[in-house]
Formats: C-alpha cells, sequence, structure tokens
C-alpha cells in the first residue's frame, strides 16, 4: 500500500509540475505567444511551425488550442489557419515528451533550487513567474524519477506480476484508458509521460503502453473539446476539428502497433524510447496526412458547428470567451474588445437621438431606451469576467489594461444612462407637446451632437490604440466643447431676449440637451487620462486644473 500510494503521489507531482510550467509560461509570455501566432499563419506550413514552436514551450497542446480557439471567435484568424497550428502543436508535445524521456533528473534539483530563490523574494515579477517555471520543471523531473522507483518495487510483487501478466493486448480498452488519463490529467504530456515511464519500469508492457498513448493523443483532443463548450461557436470549431485530425490519428495508427513493436523496438535503446517515440510517430505522420486537408475539414467543421448570424442590434456578450481565462493576456484582450461591442451600442444610441430630434419618433425613442438595459448588462458581464482574472498574475503593463477597461466600460455606462435621461426629456419636452426648436436652436444642437459624434469615435480609437496624439486631441475637446456650450447657452438667451417664440417653448429643453452634451463629453475626454498619465504624469493633472 505504501508503494502504490508513493507512485499516486509521484502521478500527481507530475501533473502539478506540468501546470506550474503552462501557467508560468503563459503569464510570462502570453502576449508574445499570440502575436507570433497571429504573424504566422500566412500558409499552412508556418502555422504547423508556429504551433509546433509554442507548444514545445509552453508544454501543452490544450493552452494552444484555447489560444487559437480566441483567436477564431473573435474573427482574428481562419479556421483552416487554425487547424494547422494546431497540428504543430501536437508534434510540439511529442517532441517535449522525447526531450523529458531523456535522463534529465540530475537538472532536478538545480531547477527546483534556482526557481524557489527566483520565485520567492519576487512571486508577482516577470523574474518571479519565470522562477515558478523552473519549480514545475524540476518537479516533473524529480516525479518521473520517483515513477520510476515506486514502479520498480511495485513490479517486485508477485500480486502484481501476475496482474500485469493477465494485460492482453485490447487496444480499445487501452485507448479508452489513455483518453481517460489525458482528461483527468489535463495533459496528455503527463500521460505520455506517465506510460513512458510505467513501460521502462517494467509496470506494464509496452504493447499496453502504445494503446495508452493512441488514447492520450485522443483525449487530449476531447478536452480541448470540453474545455471550450462554453465559448461560441466559433471558438469550438478549431477544437472540434483538432479532434477530427486526432481521429484519423488513431486510425492510421491503431493498426501500426504491431508493426512498431516488431521491427522498431529491436533498434531503440529501451522501452521508454520506443513509447515517446511512436507518440512522435503518431504526430508526424497525422501532420503529414492531414497538413493538406485544413481546408476540407474547416468547411466540415463549419458545417458541423455553423457559426451564429450577428446583427447590429445583437447586444449579448461576444467576446469573453471562458476558456481564455487560463491566459492573463488573452482573457485582457477579450474585454477589450467586449467594451468596443459595449461602445458600439453607446454609438448607436446617441446617433440615435440625432433621429429622434428630428422625426420625433417615439417607437425609436422607446428602442433606444431599451439598449441602456443591454448597456448596463454587458457591463456586468465585462466587470464580472474581469474579476475573475487573478490579478496578480497580471504584470504591470497588463495591470494598467485591466484598470482602463473597467474605466472605459464605466463610462460607457453612464454615458447610456445620460442618453436614456435625453430621450425621456425629449419625449416629454418635445414630442408630446409637438414643440419644435427654433432654426439657430436647431443648428447648434446639430454642431455638438456631431461633434460629440467624433469624440466618441476618437475616444474608442484612444481606448483601442493608446495613441499619445489623440489622447492630447481628444483632451484638448473638452475645452473646445465647453466654449461652445457656453456660447450658445449665450445666444440662446439673446434669442429669449428677443421673445423667440420656439426658443422660449423648448428652452428648458434646450439648456439641458447641451449640457447633458457637455456632461457625455466630459466622460469621453476622461478616457485620454490614463494614457497620458504614463506618457506624463504632470500632463493630465494641468490640463484638469486648466479646464
Amino acid at each position: 500500500m505504501k508503494h502504490l500510494l508513493n507512485l499516486l503521489a509521484a502521478i500527481a507531482l507530475l501533473v502539478w509540475g506540468t501546470q506550474l510550467v503552462r501557467t508560468g509560461i503563459l503569464r510570462v509570455f502570453g502576449a508574445s505567444l499570440r502575436q507570433i501566432i497571429s504573424r504566422s499563419v500566412r500558409t499552412p506550413f508556418t502555422a504547423a511551425l508556429s504551433g509546433l514552436g509554442i507548444t514545445a514551450v509552453v508544454q501543452s497542446s490544450t493552452a494552444t488550442a484555447l489560444i487559437v480557439s480566441a483567436f477564431v471567435g473573435q474573427g482574428l484568424m481562419a479556421l483552416s489557419a487554425a487547424l494547422a497550428v494546431m497540428i504543430g502543436a501536437d508534434i510540439g508535445t511529442s517532441v517535449m515528451a522525447v526531450v523529458f524521456s531523456l535522463d534529465l533528473s540530475w537538472l532536478s534539483p538545480l531547477f527546483i533550487f534556482a526557481g524557489v530563490v527566483l520565485y520567492v523574494p519576487r512571486p508577482d515579477t516577470t523574474v518571479g513567474r519565470l522562477g515558478r517555471v523552473f519549480i514545475g520543471l524540476g518537479l516533473m523531473l524529480l516525479a518521473l524519477r520517483l515513477i520510476t522507483e515506486a514502479t520498480t518495487v511495485l513490479t517486485q510483487s508477485e500480486a502484481v506480476r501476475a496482474l500485469l501478466g493477465a494485460l492482453t493486448s485490447d487496444l480499445l480498452l487501452e485507448i479508452t484508458m489513455g483518453a481517460v488519463l489525458a482528461l483527468v490529467s489535463y495533459s496528455s504530456l503527463a500521460t505520455v509521460l506517465l506510460t513512458a515511464t510505467l513501460v521502462g519500469s517494467g509496470g506494464i508492457p509496452a504493447g499496453v503502453g502504445l494503446g495508452l498513448v493512441i488514447g492520450a493523443n485522443l483525449g487530449s483532443g476531447l478536452l480541448a473539446v470540453l474545455t471550450t463548450l462554453r465559448s461560441n461557436v466559433a471558438a469550438r470549431q478549431v477544437p472540434m476539428g483538432s479532434l477530427v485530425f486526432k481521429m484519423a490519428g488513431v486510425l492510421l495508427m491503431a493498426p501500426l502497433v504491431g508493426p512498431w513493436l516488431r521491427y522498431v523496438q529491436p533498434h531503440v535503446p529501451n522501452d521508454v524510447a520506443l513509447v515517446v517515440l511512436f507518440h512522435l510517430a503518431f504526430n508526424v505522420v497525422k501532420g503529414l496526412v492531414c497538413i493538406g486537408l485544413t481546408n476540407p475539414v474547416a468547411q466540415l467543421v463549419a458545417h458541423l458547428l455553423p457559426a451564429e448570424a450577428t446583427s447590429a442590434t445583437d447586444t449579448r456578450p461576444r467576446h469573453l470567451d471562458p476558456s481564455a481565462l487560463a491566459t492573463p493576456s488573452l482573457a485582457i484582450s477579450c474585454a477589450a474588445r467586449e467594451a468596443l461591442h459595449q461602445a458600439d451600442i453607446v454609438e448607436t444610441m446617441l446617433q440615435g437621438i440625432h433621429t429622434v430630434i428630428r422625426t420625433n419618433d417615439l417607437r425609436i425613442s422607446e428602442d433606444l431606451r431599451r439598449l441602456d438595459d443591454q448597456v448596463d448588462g454587458l457591463y456586468s458581464a465585462i466587470k464580472y469576467y474581469m474579476t475573475k482574472i487573478p490579478r496578480e498574475t497580471l504584470d504591470e503593463r497588463e495591470g494598467r489594461r485591466w484598470t482602463d477597461i473597467i474605466g472605459f466600460t464605466i463610462n460607457m455606462e453612464q454615458i447610456a444612462d445620460i442618453i436614456e435621461r435625453v430621450l425621456i426629456d425629449i419625449e416629454d419636452k418635445k414630442i408630446k407637446p409637438g414643440l419644435q426648436f427654433s432654426e439657430q436652436g436647431m443648428h447648434e444642437i446639430n454642431e455638438l451632437h456631431a461633434r460629440l459624434m467624433d469624440n466618441l469615435r476618437l475616444a474608442m480609437s484612444v481606448f483601442l490604440n493608446h495613441t499619445v496624439e489623440d489622447a492630447k486631441r481628444l483632451l484638448k475637446e473638452k475645452t473646445r466643447f465647453r466654449e461652445l456650450e457656453r456660447a450658445y447657452s449665450a445666444t440662446h438667451l439673446g434669442r429669449l431676449s428677443d421673445q423667440s417664440v420656439p426658443s422660449m417653448e423648448t428652452s428648458s429643453l434646450h439648456i439641458d440637451l447641451i449640457s447633458d452634451f457637455r456632461r457625455i463629453n466630459s466622460l469621453l475626454c476622461s478616457i485620454a487620462y490614463p494614457i497620458l498619465e504614463q506618457d506624463d504624469p504632470l500632463t493630465p493633472s494641468h490640463l484638469r486644473n486648466a479646464t
């Protein structure tokens, strides 16, 4: 019992080490990995190479699948290119299995010591996160040694020997067991390394180990499908296509288990190499066969999982991919895109104010006011999504972006509330009484509204691109808008002095309207402050005092 417990603990340590390495790499290099993938998908071959390289670093094809799934879900990558990336990702996992199968146990204490020295003093810094990666690598190597020792002791038991002798080749059962192990451990790499170690120490026959390897590859495909079940349809297409390729790999390699044992085993140094090389052969053969089929498989998957049609009035969250939360930098990107979706609805509401003023259409006004509930709903969804991103996993730049997104969505929600009140005032003070603005008054409202629309679009650009020059332009608009408000308030009072009947009838609405426009503009201009504070900490406070 003690030796069995040691084996189970060593397996758990292997899985935990794999998790540490994957999360550590994603937290340090997440943004860079995303850029590499996005720039390397011009051809299927380069896309596969990028997937191979990134997965070799991250040590998880599932993590790569989640990244490219989010890209496809956001419309940033074609499905066929993403499937090519996944072919390379599977080969990358195989390469790392070969590397870890070598006798690197001497590196374990070095990695653990260096990792602790780097991590403990500064756990929330880049150096600390690299230390976390070293700790994970050291634990993986230590776990493989412990698995070997525990298995060697167990196989000396007569009962265990009798049990192993009863394991005949039932390939379907072995594939099923391998898939289950990959699902439970959340890692096909850990499953393959465990299988290779067990085979090498005599814990299980080589034929059984090869069946488990085939199942581990299938299980990693199922894992990605299950992980993205709550994502949008476009994001779920990548794991589905990858699973189709893995199933093809099973059909290709399952009949070759016997020939592999017969013809390859005599030429490899040990049974560990036999298992990991079979894993590599599985993914290389699958890649060579399937690399030219990415377009047909993409069409098949698109037919099986047709993308949902979106309309301009569709206000549900589109980009808050739960699977992206495992990669903080990617989750931040998803939240930023959803914030722009929220801003698009606010733009529709703001543009609609002008339509309601011109046409006196109560139905349009009611439709626009209902959009305020949608803006509030998106604000709540974004805020909840952001709270699930651990702040301690973000570097300084990502932390600022996190704050910027929250501030931007708050401003959009407040602007939508103001617009709703403005529409109610227009209904009560203009449409229902049947009043009209004076010609000069309408000209002033048109001018302010047009300037406000331009500033909203500029604010969205500033939020998206963080351009300092655009931020300065936006902040200057605060002064110009306030000057126009004062000037138009004065001209309105002049028309009241001249006893202009339309101006007298709509005076309250006119003054409230241009005042509300100014408040909306102030909220838009405040988006520029964080960008300017990063460029020059004195500039925002100086401009605030000046205006």
